[in-house]
C-alpha cells in the first residue's frame, strides 16, 4: 500500500524539489504552504508522515500546529518531521517540546529526509546522492 506524505512549507521550491525527489520513491504527496491548511489537509487524507516547516505566515506557525496535532487523539500517531532554519540547540528542544518525531535544519538533504521516513515506514531507502536544499 502506497504510504502518504503531507508537506506543509511555505517555500514552493521546496515543496517541488521534495515532491519531485519523494514521488520517485512511490509515496503519495499532498502539499499546502501554510499550518491551517495544514491542519485541514491532515485531518482529510490522514497521512502516515507530516514534513513541517516552523516558520510560516498565517494565524499560527508549524509549532502551534504540530502541539495540535500530537495533542488530538485522531491525529497523534502520524510522525512529524520538522524542518526550519533555525538551528539552534534551543530551536531543537522547542520542536521537539512540540511534538516533532525528528528535527532537521535548513538546509537539509532531501537524501536524509527520505532515509528518516524509510525508517518510519520500515522500508529500505533507495540510492541517492546526499545534496543539501
Amino acid at each position: 500500500m502506497k504510504k502518504t506524505l503531507l508537506v506543509i512549507e511555505d517555500q514552493s521550491e521546496i515543496r517541488q524539489l521534495l515532491r519531485m525527489t519523494l514521488e520517485d520513491e512511490g509515496l503519495e504527496i499532498f502539499e499546502c504552504a501554510d499550518a491551517a491548511t495544514g491542519e485541514i489537509l491532515a485531518r482529510e487524507c490522514r497521512p502516515d508522515a507530516i514534513v513541517l516547516d516552523v516558520m510560516m505566515p498565517g494565524p499560527f506557525d508549524g509549532l502551534e500546529l504540530c502541539r495540535r496535532l500530537k495533542a488530538d487523539l485522531t491525529l497523534s500517531g502520524i510522525k512529524v518531521l520538522m524542518v526550519s532554519a533555525r538551528g539552534h540547540r534551543n530551536d531543537v528542544l522547542i520542536g521537539r517540546q512540540a511534538g516533532a518525531d525528528e528535527y532537521l535544519i535548513k538546509p537539509f538533504s532531501p537524501a536524509r529526509l527520505a532515509a528518516q521516513l524509510h525508517l518510519w515506514f520500515d522500508e529500505p531507502p533507495p540510492l541517492q546522492p546526499d545534496i543539501a536544499v
